[in-house]
């Protein structure tokens, strides 16, 4: 019986290791702090909206990449600290302040279920004064 028990349980834990985990919030959240686009770009939909303190629009997850990269380029990222996050409907948000040599910056983070993962569709970056 006992054996029996052993096997079920490690026959489990294949099966849930198998399965790929949703991105989280918090993982953006990592690759925010770091100001690491590579690291980002992962999470990135296939069309993501982006606000910015001069534009705002809605680019291809490769133009995406550009505009974040140019970002993080005029205002170098030394920290991402989370206020506030939740949940919706399986969609995920953060709120938080990206803290910039530029200055700081209050950032949403907005994530929507599409196929099996949560990924990045919208960011907004506003001044904080």
């Amino acid at each position: 019986m006992n054996k029996f028990i052993g096997l079920t349980i490690i026959a489990a834990s294949f099966i849930l290791i198998s399965f790929k985990p949703f991105f989280n919030i918090d993982d953006v959240a990592v690759a925010m702090r770091s100001g690491n686009i590579s690291q980002l770009s992962g999470y990135l939909d296939s069309r993501v909206d982006i606000s910015l303190p001069d534009k705002s629009d809605t680019y291809s997850k490769s133009q995406a990449e550009m505009i974040i990269r140019d970002f993080f380029i005029t205002n170098p990222v030394q920290n991402f600290q989370v206020k506030h996050k939740g949940e919706n409907g399986g969609s995920q948000f953060c709120i938080g302040i990206l803290k910039t040599s530029s200055g700081d910056f209050r950032t949403t983070l907005f994530m929507k279920i599409k196929g099996d993962r949560q990924m990045l569709q919208e960011l907004r970056f506003q001044p904080v004064e």
